[in-house]
């Protein structure tokens, strides 16, 4: 499997849970736990700080544990981490169930997935190639 090195500042560090596992497992570096209640939104540090190489990008997905399990999604998902930012990582976690969800240190609260990155140049025109799909948005398909 494609390896990059990613250069890594904090105590917890991301773990894959399988040799083939996608995404790594980013953990809560809190003091104590947080409560999300139902319908509200808790940002959680992890406490990492990440030097991603440039052209890469790293994504935080949620879990699907936690979100099977308690309703915990992730607001923005996925988010985007850029190759330049240095800051701390911190996820926005949502609760969408129907009962609060206590979240504890060291508990495993996101994913991290790596992927490259494609600039686009933007050329102006007056004109786009047409398609048979033409303008059709959403549920353009009948499905």
């Amino acid at each position: 499997m494609p390896e990059i090195k990613v250069k890594i500042k904090g105590r917890l560090v991301p773990t894959y849970q399988s040799p083939m596992a996608a995404g790594c497992d980013l953990s809560a570096d809190i003091r104590k736990p947080v409560i999300i209640k139902p319908g509200t939104v808790s940002i959680v540090p992890t406490g990492i700080r990440l030097e991603i190489p440039r052209g890469y990008e790293a994504q935080v997905r949620p879990r699907s544990g936690l979100a099977f399990n308690h309703g915990i999604g992730i607001l923005n998902a996925p988010g985007t981490i850029d190759a330049d930012y240095r800051g701390e990582v911190k996820i926005i976690l949502f609760n969408f169930g129907t009962k609060p969800v206590t979240i504890k240190r060291g508990e495993r609260i996101a994913q991290l997935v790596f992927a490259p990155v494609v600039q686009a140049q933007f050329i102006k025109s007056r004109r786009l190639n047409r398609t048979k799909r033409g303008k059709g948005g959403f549920g353009h398909s009948g499905r």
